[in-house]
């Protein structure tokens, strides 16, 4: 799709490779251009906006190093899947983050168990070493598309409870705080990378080997009672994590 003639001009006065690099980034954004669709030419965008190779040059290295264009050397530049993004300052189940900036988002429920625990999910959950826990796994879905893999371990009576709830549309944080009167209060979260291995590799329709997201989160009711302990499996090439930090100044 040509662009617009008129979008360098009438927009608010900023560097033309700022322009031109806004105008591309709300194509990408917007679907008209696709996900490893191949871009146009420096020679097309040239002619398209009016403006110098350096300056096409300019905006393209900027999206690329943000992520939303990469280069594949001899055949060009291509658009990069868009990366959902979930802030880790709040506290908030997946599809309360993604829904908020809409996205279209779903769980499939793939297997719910009953466990003994063993010597760390007691000691997570401050359980009984003899005490039984409720295993759910679901496969959560981002615009139609698999984005995670959940297991989620809770007390058992708690987990016998959210079996009768609607676990494809909503989120247990909410069910657990709206429904139940749980007010959640923190959480503690470690985060690593591993590779895909068969089982993540079918579920959520990558290579095995893939570089996955991995994330062990311990959550907690206001009172400080941990409920809800997960293994969090992120696909690398479509979701991130961000967090906001300042400098403590002593």
């Amino acid at each position: 799709m040509r662009p617009d003639s008129q979008i360098v001009t009438h927009l608010a006065p900023a560097p033309l490779y700022v322009q031109i690099k806004e105008s591309i980034r709300a194509r990408i954004l917007d679907g008209t251009y696709k996900a490893h669709e191949q871009m146009p030419s420096e020679s097309e965008m040239i002619k398209d906006y009016g403006v110098s190779r350096t300056t096409v040059r300019q905006a393209l290295g900027d999206l690329q190093k943000e992520g939303l264009l990469f280069k594949v050397h001899g055949k060009g530049t291509f658009v990069s899947r868009p990366k959902a993004f979930q802030e880790l300052a709040r506290l908030q189940g997946f599809g309360e983050a993604m829904s908020s900036k809409g996205y279209e988002t779903f769980s499939q429920l793939i297997s719910v168990r009953e466990l003994p625990v063993d010597s760390a999910l007691a000691k997570k959950l401050l359980l009984d070493p003899n005490a039984m826990v409720s295993e759910f796994r679901r496969v959560r879905y981002l615009n139609r598309e698999p984005i995670s893999l959940d297991v989620t371990y809770l007390p058992l009576e708690l987990g016998r409870r959210l079996i009768k709830e609607d676990l494809v549309s909503r989120d247990i944080f909410l069910i657990l705080e709206n429904d139940y009167d749980i007010p959640l209060g923190k959480a503690d979260l470690q985060i690593e990378a591993v590779l895909a291995d068969e089982l993540l590799a079918r579920l959520l329709k990558v290579a095995e080997g893939t570089p996955i997201l991995r994330i062990e989160r311990l959550t907690f009711t206001a009172n400080g009672q941990p409920i809800d302990y997960e293994h969090l499996y992120y696909r690398g090439d479509a979701f991130q994590y961000r967090l906001s930090i300042e400098r403590a100044h002593i």
